[in-house]
């Protein structure tokens, strides 16, 4: 994998279906270089976000010493509009259900 930023930021493209709703969200992926589970939170947030229009970036613990205190244990981790979301795995539908409603 290429060398990752700090952060890594990506605006999705509004799909035309995506709610109204979904305005001013965000997502944020705490992983790691090298985390396969990383790797596969980060493809079920990159197609959630695209679907319902929503930005999301990602975050290196090993290039933030408070990040990595706070979540070295639980990486990945999720977050929506900055709160924890979930860690480990990343539940298409259930990240998909906390974005829309």
């Amino acid at each position: 994998m290429a060398d990752m930023s700090p952060l890594f930021r990506r605006k999705a493209q509004q799909a035309p279906q995506a709610p109204q709703d979904t305005q001013g969200r965000s997502v944020t992926l705490i992983r790691k270089p090298g985390c396969h589970l990383c790797d596969d939170a980060q493809l079920v947030v990159e197609k959630v976000c695209e679907e319902v229009g929503v930005e999301w970036e990602a975050k290196d613990i090993s290039l933030d010493q408070q990040l990595h205190d706070q979540y070295w244990e639980q990486i990945p981790v999720v977050l929506v509009d900055g709160r924890q979301h979930t860690f480990w795995r990343v539940d298409e539908q259930r990240l998909r259900k906390a974005l829309t409603e």
